[in-house]
């Protein structure tokens, strides 16, 4: 393993507290959808659709700023992978309710791997996959209980 990883860095205070209150319209919205009250069913789910889909943008948006601040516009893979997440958060929500929230699982634990193995080259902060894998782990674990109540 590489020493980014292993390394006993802390996640900066900032980003830890912006990050774990990022998860509060997942967890809110996600227990929404399960409420026996249906009237905003719809609402619900398109609010957390479209907040998914804005996050996991966001997300594959930190690898077009890493290549930016490294100087290495040139690197077609890390400003491919940038947009990839905002062209499949778009995509998913345009299909089934029995496809958007699975491919939207997929695409943030794929960008979660990503971002790892991005970590052990030593391509992003030592400390970012401690951030990301459990936030990663809330989200999905979210959006899995969101789908299950539209089915």
């Amino acid at each position: 393993m590489n020493s980014a990883l292993s390394e006993n860095v802390q996640v900066p205070a900032p980003a830890a507290w912006l990050g774990y209150a990022g998860l509060i319209p997942f967890v809110a919205l996600a227990i929404g959808l399960w409420l026996p009250s249906i009237d905003y069913q719809a609402q619900l789910n398109a609010a957390l659709l479209a907040y998914a889909a804005i996050i996991l943008s966001f997300m594959g948006a930190v690898h077009w700023g890493l290549a930016i601040a490294s100087g290495d516009t040139t690197e077609l893979r890390q400003l491919a992978i940038s947009v990839l997440p905002a062209l499949f958060a778009w995509f998913a929500g345009f299909t089934p309710p029995m496809f958007n929230y699975s491919l939207l699982i997929l695409g943030f634990s794929g960008l979660c791997i990503y971002d790892v193995r991005m970590a052990r080259l030593g391509k992003t902060p030592a400390w970012y996959p401690k951030l990301r894998i459990p936030l990663t782990v809330v989200v999905v674990m979210s959006l899995i209980p969101a789908q299950l109540a539209l089915l």
